[in-house]
């Protein structure tokens, strides 16, 4: 027998995560979660703040360490919970974001036109398999088919502890010290009413904090410019290369899986009637793009080779960002000056000029509401409760518009 009772350190909570359940050890163990040691959680954002190369791996083991810390809060204040449950809950949050892809969301739907989400269901339908159904509690929970909903909340809700270990985790390794959240405050003052997971009155101020630290770190991390053009730029190039590799161009990645990604349009229904699919998949991960980017620089595809220099050497094409639509002479512009600048199509200046939506919303009223339990058992929803958050600030939802060209052309 292997000894798997394992503690990992946690830079982001100064201390140990400690691993006692042989299951948890086994997936952690597993090639469907190790590959998230080779993609970033924050994907370009490195090309702004340097610092930020952690990964989906420790993004997903700090979920693990904070979701054994409010099970055992939970439980202190008298929630009932098997063994199985709290099992099961743990290994729902460590395995919240497995079906991610390379560079997560930028590469999404262009690899594979399948939701992360539901790729995350199959891998965990297939580790269950794989060990004799010691995960159905878990899918469950994730699911939110599991009886008890509170279960469920804390692996997606408005306060979860996906979102409270990314703004932490996220506000460490950037040193944006506006996304500090007062996390052990929040979890010790979690508790349970009616099956909906609340939170004490005492913790009020906290939750405020923690959405407005979600508001800033959109706009200063997560929707930053330079982040923002770099998603864009490998868009355009995971587009080309598709468009290529769909007409038999070859893309000299032959040997590599993501060449079969490329060149083929995978849905859903693929990855369920192809049981090997998804251990392809489960090759790709970001050394791929980054591998794949190295080669296209040199290919004979003019716009591919470019677009591949631009991002190997961080020379981003600028964006304007600004409260309303750009007009469509504005873009016509752009596109005939780009048109002139690279000499090439009409129809290929969509790989160098974009427009686009950011939008940042804190709070959402149509998703399940934070409550606030009070000292008389009542429960009301931080809008309500907060003298901080009105109504009006929480459900604002503050939408900006930005244009995506050529830097030359500034």
């Amino acid at each position: 027998m292997t000894n798997k009772r394992k503690i990992i350190n946690d830079p982001v909570y100064d201390g140990f995560l400690t691993i006692e359940d042989d299951i948890i050890f086994d997936v952690l163990s597993h090639p469907y979660f190790q590959r998230h040691r080779h993609i970033k959680q924050l994907g370009f954002t490195y090309l702004v703040y340097p610092g930020a190369m952690h990964t989906r791996f420790s993004h997903m083991l700090g979920g693990l360490n904070l979701m054994t810390r409010a099970l055992d809060v939970l439980h202190l204040k008298g929630v009932e919970m098997t063994r199985d449950e709290v099992l099961g809950a743990k290994l729902a949050i460590l395995l919240h974001d497995i079906g991610h892809g390379p560079f997560s969301h930028t590469s999404e739907h262009l690899l594979a036109d399948i939701h992360h989400e539901d790729l995350g269901k199959l891998f965990m339908q297939r580790l269950n398999e794989e060990f004799g159904g010691r995960l159905s509690t878990a899918i469950a929970i994730f699911s939110d088919t599991y009886p008890k909903h509170y279960l469920h909340q804390l692996v997606s809700s408005q306060l979860d502890m996906d979102r409270l270990d990314y703004l932490s985790r996220d506000s460490f390794f950037t040193g944006v010290s506006e996304g500090i959240v007062g996390t052990d405050r929040i979890i010790n003052m979690l508790n349970m009413r009616n099956d909906e997971l609340v939170i004490d009155e005492k913790g009020i101020y906290s939750v405020e904090k923690f959405i407005v630290s979600r508001r800033l770190m959109y706009w200063q991390v997560y929707l930053h410019k330079t982040v923002i053009a770099a998603d864009n730029l490998l868009y355009s190039i995971l587009q080309r290369a598709r468009q290529l590799g769909e007409q038999g161009i070859s893309l000299g990645i032959d040997n590599m899986p993501l060449n079969d990604f490329l060149t083929h349009k995978y849905t859903a229904a693929d990855f369920q009637e192809q049981p090997g699919l998804l251990d392809r998949f489960a090759l790709l991960d970001d050394s791929d793009i980054d591998m794949a980017v190295k080669c296209w620089m040199r290919h004979s595809d003019a716009i591919l080779s470019n677009l591949c220099r631009h991002l190997a050497y961080r020379q981003l094409s600028a964006i304007t960002v600004q409260d309303h639509p750009f007009s469509q002479e504005i873009l016509d512009t752009f596109r005939t000056q780009t048109q002139l600048l690279y000499n090439i199509e009409p129809q290929e200046c969509d790989y160098f000029v974009k427009t686009g939506v950011l939008k940042n919303h804190a709070y959402d009223y149509n998703d399940q509401e934070i409550s606030v339990l009070f000292k008389d058992g009542k429960c009301r929803d931080i809008g309500e409760a907060s003298d901080q958050l009105d109504r009006h600030f929480l459900e604002k939802q503050v939408t900006k518009y930005y244009i995506y060209y050529p830097k030359e052309l500034r």
